[in-house]
Order: structure tokens, then sequence, then C-alpha cells
């Protein structure tokens, strides 16, 4: 890792942040870059900075940005990506998610970068399936964000010629600064949490610390190069036992009330198809409903055998991990945690 000069795309994000700051930790030489246009992507850049981690706030549309942030650098992790801005446009997620790379590869290309890893996303499955998913399942996207993803992983294997190209498709992925999953915990904190449907669909989650390993591998290992790897968590759950693994590390009543999924479908897709002409954004989607409806299950045969990795952290000690970082920060009650939560995951 001395002769690493890495840079992280995507670091005011969830997992790039986190990636930044463990790479700082390791002794990597780090530069992190992102945007700072939310609430959560300013905390994140000046808790690197405080960490001591070099950030660079620009965009991937300017090429001028881009060119200073891969100067002197040997490899890179791209992770920024339009994702969660479903009022924008398609175009909006072609400009980022295709172009932005390209973009990147280009600029990578004239900088002598040497490694691209590029974090790709198991949601370019599409719809629930029966058996194991691996690196040859064919993939079928159902929306603008995994349509565009696929896309870009097209892109990256154009440059493989020119550069050592490696695309990692991440699974459900949580931990400490996760935002997406607070309002699952809080409602499962407070009592407030219903599930939708039976709660039977299943899922492999991923805590962050554990993907964190896999893509500094991926931009180190040998054997990574050229590669496509399907990373995902330990073990497979139904959604009905992460709740009920939450609701045990925050030391809380399991929620037991369920209601029919198909009427919050039917209106989603109404509000959906509505909605957006008259210039409002509508406050349910059915995106956001395929938690209760999905379920994949993955093999991780090939990064396990190529890369040598495997996940190591446990979802009820993850979910611990999670509630700490946020009753740390009085996002949830003050409430006497189970034992588990006493000791960190890694």
């Amino acid at each position: 890792m001395a002769n690493l000069r890495l840079v992280v795309t995507g670091a005011s994000g969830f997992i790039g942040s986190r990636l930044a700051l463990h790479a700082h930790r390791a002794g990597i030489d780090i530069l992190a870059a992102g945007r700072v246009e939310t609430p959560a992507e300013i905390e994140r850049a000046e808790e690197l900075r405080a960490a001591g981690v070099p950030f660079s706030a620009g965009t991937l549309q300017d090429r001028e940005y881009l060119r200073s942030v891969l100067a002197h650098r040997s490899s890179m992790i791209h992770l920024a990506a339009a994702q969660h801005e479903s009022h924008m446009p398609a175009e909006y997620f072609r400009a980022v998610n295709v172009e932005g790379t390209r973009a990147l590869l280009e600029t990578a290309r004239e900088a002598g970068v040497r490694r691209f890893v590029y974090g790709s996303s198991i949601g370019i499955y599409g719809e629930s399936v029966e058996g194991l998913l691996n690196e040859q399942s064919p993939p079928r996207p159902e929306n603008i964000y995994t349509e565009t993803k696929l896309a870009a992983e097209a892109v990256v294997n154009e440059f493989s010629k020119d550069l050592e190209t490696c695309i990692v498709r991440i699974s459900e992925t949580y931990g400490p600064s996760d935002y997406r999953l607070l309002k699952l915990f809080r409602a499962i904190d407070r009592g407030h949490f219903v599930m939708l449907g039976s709660g039977a669909n299943r899922r492999q989650c991923m805590h962050v610390n554990d993907l964190i390993r896999v893509l500094l591998l991926a931009v180190q290992h040998p054997r990574a190069v050229g590669e496509t790897f399907v990373v995902a968590g330990r073990e497979t759950m139904t959604t009905n036992e992460m709740v009920h693994a939450i609701a045990t590390a925050m030391g809380c009543r399991v929620p037991r009330l369920h209601l029919p999924l198909w009427p919050f479908n039917a209106a989603a897709f109404a509000m959906e198809t509505v909605l957006p002409p008259l210039g409002i954004q509508p406050p349910l989607h059915r995106r956001r409903l395929d938690f209760f409806s999905k379920s994949f299950v993955f093999s991780t045969d090939k990064v396990e055998t190529v890369l040598g990795f495997q996940a190591e952290i446990d979802f009820l000690s993850g979910a611990a991990d999670t509630a700490r970082w946020y009753r740390a920060r009085g996002l949830l009650s003050a409430r006497v945690p189970h034992a588990v939560a006493e000791t960190e995951s890694i």
C-alpha cells in the first residue's frame, strides 16, 4: 500500500466517505473527491477534513476538476453516481452515470492512472429471481438508475486495453453514516414500523467495513484486473429477520404488524403517473417499496476464489454498530441497547 496513490470519487457519500477514512487510517495516500450540495454531503466532507483526509469538491462534468484530482494518482475507485434523485429526468442520470464515467476514464488515461475500480450495483439484475445470482446471471435493469449503471459498466470495459479495470457489483450496504436506513431504525425504535407484505423476501446485506475491504483488494490485487465481481454479506435473511435483528440490537420490541403491499404499490404508480406532469414530486415511489418485495441471493464464489475475500460481519453486530452511530448523534432514543451493541463488529 505504500506505493498506492488512491483517489476515491463519491467520497461525500456513505460508502465513499467510510472508504476514504479507513484508507487514510491504513496509511494509504488518499485523495477524496465528491460534491458538497446536501447537508449529509457537507457533514461527511467536514468529517474527512477533520480526520486529515484531503478532500476536493467538484463534479464529474468539470474536466479541469477531473484533471486536478487525477494528477499524480496511480489508482482510483469510482463510486460517484446519480442514484436517489428520483425527481431528475433520465438525461441527468445518463450525464452523471454514463458520460461522467466516460469523462473520468478518459482523464484517467491521460493522467497515467494505472488501476480503475468501478462501483456498480446488484440492482442491474432487476426483478426478484429464484436461485443464486452471480457474475454470469443476465442483467435486467428496470429503472433509469440501474440502466445507466449497466451502461457505465460497458464504458469501463471499453477502456480495459488502456487501464487495469475492475467492476465490483455492490449489494445492499449498511453501517455507520448510512442515512438511507435511518427511517427504518427510527420506526422500529419508536414502535411505528409496519411490514408491508409478508416480509419473506430475502436479502444479503453487507456491512460497509466488509465492502471497504473488498474494494481495497480490487484496487491492488493482480488477479482483479479485467474482472467483474459480485460482493454481498455473509448471511442470507428475510426482511422479517432483518427487522428482528435491528430491534434486538437496539433493545426494543420486535414489530409484528403486517399490511398488504399491493395498495401501496397501486398508490405509488398513480402518484408517479399523475403528479410529475403537474410539477409535483410524488411522496411515494414504487422503487422505495422494493424493500418489501425484492429477493436477491448471491453466489460470492468468484470473489472468494479469485481475491480470497469473505465477508466477516454478521448482521446483528453490524446493526448494533449502525444503531450506536445513530445514537451518538442523537438520531435515536437513548434506550439501553442489547449487549451485542457494546462490542464493535470490527
